[in-house]
């Protein structure tokens, strides 16, 4: 990539030239949906899509920050000495809490900051823009101020920041990939634990195609939050016989003998999904491992049909992309990506007939829905870093 424009930026936006060159991924999840706050197993990877920074300390106290994404919103500054919420400070409550988190956990970060952003990343399309930032800047934070940070602080403070600072009650797996991730492996998680294996995705010639389908979704404002408690209501009823801390803990087997103990037809379904997304997620990891694409592509099928009938997230949109992608030859599986309500989905689509795709379903959605969806090609990219200009 050519960085040229991006530093004209800089010293245009802040009349100096001296910043360092950072990029942090955005993130799909090839399976696992949901099930990161019900304490199962997700199995994300982080992309060539991303946020790309370029940062540089200053000698006072003051932090200016700067979106090209947002150019129309000029320059938010803040003092270190400052750092709350404000609603007005828009996109840079991102960078502002991890400042504040790492801070108060006694990282010496003493003197302001001049930060440029610019992602591509699209907006509200659910592939983890803002945990993509909230990494981001822990490394630029990490490199300008020499501390030593494990990959895992700046995950939970990602996450910190998320949950406490922005109010969105998300799980741990958009920090985790995008702070863990590796080129061409996913991350098998388990979010109970912790624990986490990286898988190679062997692909032999297929392509992830990202369908985006252009409806922004905002996490903090849907229905995410109902969902999430109406597992907790059905775990709850659950326990009233069983000993599990999380749905992630059960097996479809025990949670169908159990299910009669769930109050109603709805907090049955949304559990149901959590146990079942949970085992597809372990036997979709299986069967990539043993090179076994035609189940793996079989279970990204079953993880939509659940999220579309169980848990009732995907929407007309996302339904239409996907049940089209499933329509067309040389797909071995589509379904929604991230918290649904919107944003995008994803298909594995033979290599060669990926024009084809895109021009087949994006046609018959444009049709259907009005406008048009966007399509890109998704690498398996690393994950948050510094960039070495070569």
């Amino acid at each position: 990539m050519d960085f040229s424009k991006l530093k004209a930026d800089f010293a245009q936006s802040f009349n100096r030239t001296d910043g360092a060159l950072f990029f942090a991924p955005g993130r799909i999840n090839l399976i696992g949906e949901h099930t990161d706050y019900n304490g199962g197993h997700v199995f994300p990877c982080s992309i060539t899509l991303g946020t790309y920074a370029i940062a540089a300390k200053r000698e006072d106290t003051t932090v200016r920050l700067i979106s090209l994404n947002f150019e129309d919103l000029g320059i938010i500054s803040f003092e270190l000495a400052d750092l709350e919420y404000r609603k007005e400070d828009s996109w840079t409550n991102y960078p502002k809490g991890m400042i504040k988190y790492l801070k108060e956990a006694g990282h010496e970060i003493n003197q302001g900051m001049d930060i440029l952003y610019w992602g591509n990343i699209p907006n509200g399309a659910g592939l983890s823009s803002s945990a993509s930032i909230e990494l981001l800047t822990g490394v630029i934070l990490e490199r300008l101020f020499g501390l030593e940070l494990a990959n895992m602080e700046l995950i939970l403070t990602g996450k910190r920041v998320e949950n406490a600072f922005i109010g969105v009650n998300s799980g741990i797996m958009d920090q985790f990939a995008i702070g863990m991730g590796q080129k061409d492996m996913a991350i098998l998680l388990d979010c109970n634990t912790l624990e986490y294996e990286l898988v190679p995705v062997k692909l032999d010639g297929y392509t992830i195609v990202i369908m985006n389908t252009n409806k922004r979704r905002e996490l903090a404002d849907s229905k995410y939050n109902e969902r999430r408690s109406q597992c907790e209501q059905a775990l709850e009823e659950l326990q009233k016989e069983l000993s599990a801390k999380t749905l992630g803990e059960l097996d479809l087997e025990n949670f169908e003998k159990y299910q009669h103990l769930i109050s109603n037809e709805t907090l049955v379904r949304r559990a149901r999904h959590a146990v079942s997304e949970n085992e597809r997620t372990i036997l979709a990891t299986k069967a990539l491992k043993n090179g076994d694409l035609m189940t793996f592509g079989e279970l990204i099928n079953q993880s939509h049909i659940s999220l579309r009938d169980d848990y009732h997230v995907t929407g007309v949109e996302l339904d239409m992309l996907v049940e089209t992608a499933w329509e067309q030859p040389g797909v071995l599986g589509a379904r929604m990506t991230g918290a649904g309500f919107g944003g995008c989905a994803i298909a594995i689509v033979e290599t060669a007939r990926t024009d084809a795709f895109i021009e087949k379903v994006g046609l018959a959605y444009e049709d259907k829905i009005g406008y048009p969806a966007a399509f890109y090609i998704a690498n398996i990219s690393d994950g948050a870093k510094a960039i070495k200009e070569e």
